[in-house]
């Protein structure tokens, strides 16, 4: 009899198990860090390497395949209109959680004041609104693609979807060579995923080894409440959405998506994870045409988990500075944060970067994010956890939603 084949996720959870146990080993020898980063990290950045690669072409040739295969522009309208508005709501709700969780442990003292002498951080330059949004519309197809420019890179494949089926008949070459990419660019995702285990145990490993002790200190706190954030909008949120509006139960919603939350856990990125969210959501009953469209866009413009990054981190570290926030600049930060998520990068780190816009909007100093910086990773991998399991809860209501509005067209024709 045939032995029945353990799954990818018990693998990425040994990986994730073996990359913690070695990471706390290497903490404790000397020069044991920089034995995990010289030697450890170069593998796990090989791993995120490949994933990068493959991203491009999964996104240009999945978010195009799901518009042709769709049929008809107004039901890409109609279900990008509900993905937006699903995206804008969760991230709203995130932020209003994290502010109301990081009051609290400010009220309690939680937050002890640090040293905010000597700092030093130069945030990047800002954009305005418009030139945010003009830059979203690509000059040339090329450079967005090369720069992995992602925004940009649904834009290109809208447009190849929209012309394929505006161009009917002369189109359907076309339709065809953008599905045998798509395809080929499924099958080498497969190929890299197999990989993992071993990629997430070398890259979770340094990340321990060298912020084990950090995490223990004064900042622990703040982690603490960011993670009970982290958790309370996922089961609250994503349990009470995918169960209402999806018909799936919570428990199989999760456990249905450990292999790519443990794989976001361990790479902190988006997009990165995106192989790993479109077969895991699919198995949830996505259906492919509705996940090859809202989840890269849903890594692109869904930031749930950073906008209640954000939102920890403004609070702290205005008590750090002595800054008691007014309602006004709370709703300030709910407003920039859930704006700046559209414009954040699936990439590790691009939370940070947003967070400097978040206080400048409330004249909090930037300056400040230095005493977060030594931790932000250990911040990443949970709001980059929360990120994907949004885009895939996403996923799966859209497909209902869509499933339930064509048995509604279909009984009315009838």
């Amino acid at each position: 009899m045939k032995s029945k084949k353990l799954p990818l996720a018990f693998w990425i959870f040994i990986g994730l198990v073996v990359g913690v146990a070695a990471g706390l080993i290497f903490m404790v020898i000397p020069g044991g860090v920089d034995i995990a980063k010289s030697y450890v990290k170069p593998w796990g950045t090989i791993f995120l390497n490949l994933l990068k690669f493959i991203v491009v072409p999964i996104v240009l040739f999945s978010i195009a395949s799901g518009v042709i295969s769709m049929q008809d522009i107004s039901k890409v309208g109609s279900v990008g209109g509900k993905t937006v508005i699903y995206y804008m709501c969760t991230t709203a709700f995130a932020v209003i959680l994290a502010l109301i969780l990081s009051s609290a442990a400010k009220a309690l003292h939680l937050f002890a004041p640090l040293a905010t002498t000597g700092l030093e951080y130069t945030p990047p330059e800002g954009q305005s609104l418009m030139s945010t949004i003009v830059n979203i519309f690509p000059s040339n197809p090329i450079t967005p693609l090369a720069n992995a420019t992602m925004l940009q890179v649904i834009v290109i494949s809208l447009l190849i979807g929209f012309g394929i089926l505006l161009a009917g008949e002369k189109g359907l070459v076309a339709a065809q060579v953008v599905d045998s990419f798509n395809e080929v660019s499924m099958k080498i995702m497969d190929l890299i995923i197999k990989l993992s285990p071993f990629g997430v145990a070398c890259l979770i490993c340094p990340v321990v080894a060298e912020n084990g002790p950090e995490v223990l200190g004064k900042l622990a706190m703040v982690l603490l409440v960011a993670y009970v954030g982290y958790a309370v909008h996922a089961i609250v949120v994503y349990s009470t959405t995918v169960r209402a509006l999806g018909g799936v139960s919570p428990l199989a919603f999760f456990k249905g998506m450990a292999p790519a939350m443990m794989m976001a856990f361990s790479s902190a990125s988006s997009v990165g994870t995106l192989p790993f969210t479109l077969e895991c959501s699919e198995r949830l009953g996505a259906r492919c045409e509705v996940a090859s469209f809202v989840l890269p866009l849903g890594a692109t413009i869904n930031m749930d988990g950073t906008a209640i990054y954000q939102g920890v981190c403004a609070v702290f570290i205005a008590s750090c500075y002595g800054i008691d926030l007014t309602i006004g600049q709370m709703a300030t930060i709910v407003l920039t944060a859930t704006l700046a998520s559209i414009g954040t990068a699936g990439v590790p780190g691009a939370g940070m970067v947003m967070l400097a816009m978040v206080l400048q909007s409330v004249n909090i100093p930037v300056e400040g994010i230095a005493l977060v910086a030594g931790i932000d990773r250990i911040f990443d991998m949970g709001r980059t956890t929360i990120n994907i399991t949004g885009d895939a809860a996403c996923a799966v209501i859209i497909s209902k939603l869509e499933d339930r509005k064509a048995a509604r067209t279909s009984g009315a024709l009838q």
